[in-house]
């Protein structure tokens, strides 16, 4: 590991020289005077899948100066709540950042069906663009399916663009989103060419930065070291063993167990590093570039980087939150976020930039770690679901494949042939609806255009709304028992529902006037870009439906 941080370190080195030669446009900026007072940088951190509780599960293990420094020293709104569902990657950076639902910023799901064009669509999609740093199709991706502005994008409005926004994650919908529309840059992961990248949304040539950075593939060097536990593996608490059968296995693998192999991937599977926690700290090097080959948070203009670690999403799906691997995982991700406090602290100033976590979404426990425990919970397949569902409409109504996709929990109906056949399409979703209600873990499902006058208690009924988009939802919702999931896989775990474990999620300030301090008051997700606006004095995004967290100001 140590021949990994001398690379980076030279690189470091390398362009801090380079970016001490060309003096260029930011000359121009430094003289763009500032009216308020305002932290010269602004870093947002979303941890991928990162349920509340990790705050706490595994704060006896963590070390001074990351998770338990952001706890103690900042912020922390401890009872905060997703507002909507379904609960996905996407949902949650939009709603971030938005401050914003799906039924109003657009991004209802990572993908969704659109009968227009008879297929599903993903949420960064952008045909009209070109990769930028790859010959692969990973770089056609903007923010257009984005209806809403972001906190990012009122900052460039508010600074008259002179702000810098970058957006940084493996994850192309985790860089994009955040960074809002008029973003400098959004920088994601190519697994197939093990290279950052970007769209010519943004620009036409990587900065020379990213190029070097690239040149020296690092995930072969993390590959080397395979993954091994990060202290002795008797040590670790969530799990007293490590071979778990409803633990899933990387490719090459013959048991889930430590040490994870990864040296069988080197250059030929960079996808890979994206489920170990290398791929958080390559995420971590590389904001730690931005921040210097950008001059972030060099001069009296707010700068704005929003990073995004999505390796806990990958870790959590394949091995579950009572896995040795995710509790190593966070280990590991608190000694990078310790790294990357005093990085921030020598380049932009402790006091000088204002810092958030918060996460996307969290997860359900693996269902067979449940039923291990003698606990309820469980998956179901909605694909045997849906054909029976389909048969039994052709019966009663004579229409064939009534219904095109089943879909974030979501059924899309052929409204053309329901219309040409003449049938009362209510009559049809009443009798759909009643038929889910009697399958085996759903608890119920309701008419997503009336929900209002469904007899779903609360917060349900207001998340359901909340996620339902009109142009983009389907046509009828279903609700899974707790701590079940739609899926056909026997092993790990994935998330998506209204429940507390899927929806409770960590918010936490720390930094520029920031009052260290806890409030077990309610908030959603949604108040954290309200709260941003709030301190910046700038204005709310054009769908924020948040209110600022008014706590954890100096006033």
């Amino acid at each position: 590991m140590k021949r990994i941080y001398l690379l980076f370190s030279a690189l470091l080195v390398t362009c801090s020289v380079s970016m001490a030669q060309k003096k260029t446009a930011a000359v121009a900026k430094k003289d763009f005077p500032a009216s308020i007072n305002r932290p010269k940088l602004v870093v947002g951190m979303v941890i991928d899948q990162m349920r509340w509780d990790y705050l706490y599960r595994y704060y006896s293990r963590y070390g001074s100066g990351g998770f338990k420094r952001l706890i103690n020293e900042g912020f922390s709104a401890e009872n905060t709540f997703i507002p909507y569902t379904p609960t996905y990657t996407a949902c949650g950076h939009a709603s971030i950042y938005t401050g914003s639902v799906p039924a109003i910023n657009g991004i209802i799901g990572n993908d969704w069906y659109d009968p227009q064009l008879g297929r599903n669509v993903y949420c960064a999609e952008d045909t009209s663009v070109t990769s930028v740093g790859s010959t692969t199709m990973a770089g056609v991706m903007s923010p257009k399916n984005m209806l809403t502005t972001t906190i990012t994008d009122e900052l460039r409005l508010a600074t008259n663009f002179q702000g810098k926004v970058i957006g940084i994650s493996l994850k192309d919908r985790g860089s994009i989103l955040p960074a809002g529309h008029s973003a400098n840059a959004a920088y994601w992961f190519d697994g197939q060419t093990g290279d950052w990248i970007t769209s010519t949304f943004y620009m036409t040539k990587l900065p020379s930065w990213v190029e070097d950075y690239n040149k020296i593939k690092l995930v072969n060097k993390f590959y080397e070291k395979n993954w091994p536990t990060l202290y002795p593996v008797e040590t670790y608490t969530q799990s007293t063993a490590d071979d778990k059968s409803y633990e899933g296995k990387a490719r090459g693998e013959q048991s889930p167990v430590f040490p994870h192999p990864l040296k069988l991937y080197a250059g030929k599977n960079f996808e890979m590093i994206k489920s170990t926690p290398y791929g958080n700290t390559m995420t971590l090097d590389l904001a730690k570039l931005a921040i210097l080959s950008e001059d972030l948070g060099k001069d009296n203009i707010t700068d704005f980087l929003a990073v995004s670690c999505s390796s806990t999403d990958y870790v959590g799906h394949m091995y579950g939150p009572n896995s040795i691997e995710a509790e190593d995982t966070y280990l590991r991700l608190d000694k990078d976020l310790a790294e990357f406090f005093d990085y921030l602290d020598s380049k932009v100033g402790k006091g000088n930039y204002l810092f958030f976590l918060s996460a996307d979404h969290g997860a359900a426990h693996v269902p067979g770690f449940m039923a291990e425990n003698k606990l309820p919970g469980g998956t179901i397949d909605d694909s045997p679901v849906v054909k029976e569902l389909n048969t039994r409409l052709e019966a009663k109504f004579g229409i064939k494949q009534a219904i095109i996709k089943s879909m974030n929990n979501q059924l899309y109906f052929n409204h053309k042939n329901i219309e040409n056949a003449k049938l009362d399409f209510d009559a049809v979703k009443a009798f759909s609806i009643e038929f889910l209600k009697t399958q085996n873990g759903f608890v119920n499902a309701v008419d997503l255009n009336k929900v209002g006058a469904s007899t779903l208690p609360e917060p349900i009924k207001t998340r359901i709304t909340n996620g339902y988009n009109a142009k983009r939802s389907g046509d009828v919702y279903f609700i899974l028992q707790p701590n079940y999931f739609d899926s056909s896989s026997k092993t790990g775990t994935t998330h998506g529902s209204w429940n507390p474990y899927d929806s409770h999620i960590p918010c936490v300030f720390m930094g520029w006037n920031v009052k260290p301090g806890k409030t077990n008051k309610t908030h959603y997700m949604t108040d954290i870009a309200a709260t941003l606006a709030a301190m910046l004095h700038i204005q709310m995004p054009s769908g924020c439906v948040g209110e600022p967290i008014t706590e954890l100001t100096h006033q």
